[in-house]
């Protein structure tokens, strides 16, 4: 049991290192503005903007004159073509519903909305990124091409797929991938089919036998085993 406790306050510890999701908006009605910073005086049209929330990175493309393009799960253009509905700020229940429907907006919003108080990282992704970046201008008219609707993953197709591709013309996520390397490491270790074979069978006496505890009791460690 104590090997056990040990595995999970490990695998806790790995899921705090890195960042999953793309980032929270909260309610018009229910939030205060942040303190805002200055944008840093290097800043340029092109460039690559990043803020840090408290789970995740946010990233966008700076326009010039205070705007910045950037991808955020929306439910509402699923109803309303309403361009001035659609561009105030996007609430966490549009967010959330956005993520569910898998429905996202490409949007310009300004470059104190978007940063939301946080710090504000330019083109940290040109020293970790393989390809070169594109001309900033080049850069920014690809922003501009795909602002409009669009199909949201929250793992294959968000900000941040977004932005690398405008800027190095290859769409990746360092936090997908890390969030894939996590789970790697969970399938990788073979105490996995141990703890959620003794969760299966807490299940079971809990609610009884019945398929919707036995099958996932079963499948659930035997799929672990046989690709660790």
């Amino acid at each position: 049991m104590l090997q056990l406790l040990t595995f999970l306050v490990k695998k806790l510890s790995l899921f705090s290192q890195f960042k999953l999701f793309k980032f929270r908006w909260s309610d018009c009605a229910d939030r205060q503005r942040h303190t805002q910073r200055a944008p840093p005086p290097s800043i340029r049209r092109g460039d690559l903007l990043e803020v840090p929330r408290t789970l995740f990175t946010h990233c966008g493309i700076y326009l010039g004159d205070n705007k910045v393009a950037h991808m955020i799960p929306d439910i509402l253009p699923v109803f309303t073509n309403d361009q001035k509905l659609i561009s105030s700020v996007v609430s966490n229940k549009r967010l959330i519903l956005g993520c569910i429907y898998k429905c996202a907006t490409v949007r310009v919003d300004t470059l104190e909305d978007f940063a939301y108080g946080s710090r504000i990282l330019v083109n940290r992704m040109d020293k970790t990124m393989k390809n070169q970046a594109l001309p900033n201008e080049d850069v920014a008219k690809r922003a501009e091409k795909l602002i409009g609707t669009t199909p949201y993953s929250l793992l294959w197709n968000n900000c941040e797929h977004l932005v690398t591709y405008c800027r190095y013309g290859s769409a990746a996520s360092r936090q997908t991938e890390k969030f894939c390397e996590f789970l790697k490491l969970i399938i990788r270790d073979q105490r996995s089919v141990f703890v959620t074979s003794l969760f299966g069978f807490i299940s079971i006496i809990l609610f009884g036998m019945a398929p919707s505890t036995t099958l996932p009791t079963i499948l659930i460690p035997f799929t672990l085993w046989m690709a660790g």
